[in-house]
C-alpha cells in the first residue's frame, strides 16, 4: 500500500520552501532522516539485498508468513480495543488455522482455503479511532517515520508482541534481527518509486501521514492535507494497484503477496 502511495504523491507538486503545518519538527526530522538513510545505505540495505539473493523466494513468504502470524495477537487486541468485534473473530480463526495448520504461522491456509481477511491494526490506529490526534510527524532514529501518536502506539505494541517475552537473548535478538531483515528486504522495490522525486523526504512524510489516516479511518478519509493530498479515486487506484507496483524494483524477480503460502 505505501508504495502505491508514494507513487501517487510522486505526482503531487510540492512548492520549495513551504513548511508543512504538521511536521513542525522538520529540521530536525531531516537531520534523523539523513542519519537513518546512512545507516540504511550501508548496512540494511546490502544485508537486505544479500538475503533477498540468496534465500528462495518460498522461504522468505514463510519467514513473512510466521512473523505476520506471531502479530496476530498485537492485532486481535487492538480489534477489540476498537469495537470491531467480526474483525476480532476473523482474526481469531486466522490465528488459530496458520498455527495450527499453518505450522506454526510458516503456511497461510487461513488466506488460501478460509478467505479471511488479513486485518492490520495497533494501538496507534486504537488511539486514533478514539479520536487522539496524531501530533507532529517524527522522524525516529532508525526506526522511520512516526507521530506522536504512533511512537506511544508503538511502546505500547511491545507488550502485546509474543516474541518480545522470550528469555533466552540469542534467541530474541536474532529472530527480531530477521524480523527487521525480512521488512527490509521487502520494501526494496520501493527505491524505484523514491528515485524519481526530487525530495524523497516529503515523499515519505506525505505517505505515511496519509497511510496512517487511510488506516485509522478504515478507509474513509475526509480531510485531506494541503497541497499534498488526492482524491479517494486515487487511493483506490493506489491500494487496487500495489501489488503490480512492487515488481518494479531493481531486482528480476517479483515478490509475491504477503502471507501467501510459500509452495505456491
Amino acid at each position: 500500500m505505501i508504495m502505491a502511495l508514494c507513487a501517487v504523491l510522486c505526482g503531487c507538486a510540492t512548492q520549495p520552501g513551504t513548511r508543512d503545518p504538521r511536521d513542525p519538527f522538520e529540521r530536525v526530522n531531516r537531520g534523523i532522516y539523513s542519519f537513518n538513510d546512512h545507516v540504511d545505505r550501508g548496512l540494511a540495505k546490502p544485508a537486505a539485498r544479500i538475503y533477498r539473493h540468496v534465500t528462495p523466494r518460498p522461504v522468505r513468504t514463510g519467514v513473512s508468513n510466521f512473523f505476520g502470524n506471531l502479530e496476530m495477537p498485537l492485532v486481535l487486541v487492538n480489534d477489540l480495543l476498537q469495537g470491531k468485534f467480526r474483525a476480532a473473530a476473523q482474526d481469531t480463526g486466522r490465528l488459530l488455522l496458520n498455527s495450527t495448520l499453518g505450522l506454526g504461522g510458516l503456511l497461510d491456509p487461513a488466506t488460501k482455503a478460509a478467505d479471511l481477511p488479513h486485518n492490520d491494526e495497533d494501538f496507534g490506529q486504537t488511539l486514533g479511532r478514539w479520536g487522539l490526534p496524531p501530533g507532529p510527524y517524527l522522524v525516529v532514529p532508525v526506526l522511520g517515520p512516526s507521530s506522536v501518536r504512533d511512537s506511544v502506539g508503538r511502546v505500547a505494541d511491545q507488550f502485546a508482541e509474543p516474541i518480545n517475552y522470550v528469555n533466552n537473548d540469542t534467541v530474541l535478538y536474532g529472530a527480531q534481527g530477521l524480523k527487521l531483515l525480512d521488512k527490509r528486504a521487502s520494501l526494496l522495490d520501493a527505491e524505484k518509486v523514491l528515485s524519481r522525486t526530487f525530495d524523497p523526504y516529503v515523499v515519505i512524510r506525505n505517505a505515511y501521514l496519509q497511510r496512517r489516516a487511510y488506516q485509522v479511518s478504515d478507509g474513509e478519509v475526509t480531510d485531506t492535507p494541503a497541497d499534498e493530498g488526492f482524491s479517494e479515486e486515487e487511493l483506490k487506484e493506489a491500494e487496487s494497484g500495489d501489488s503490480s507496483d512492487s515488481q518494479g524494483g531493481a531486482q528480476p524477480e517479483s515478490e509475491p503477496p504477503p502471507n501467501q503460502d510459500p509452495t505456491q
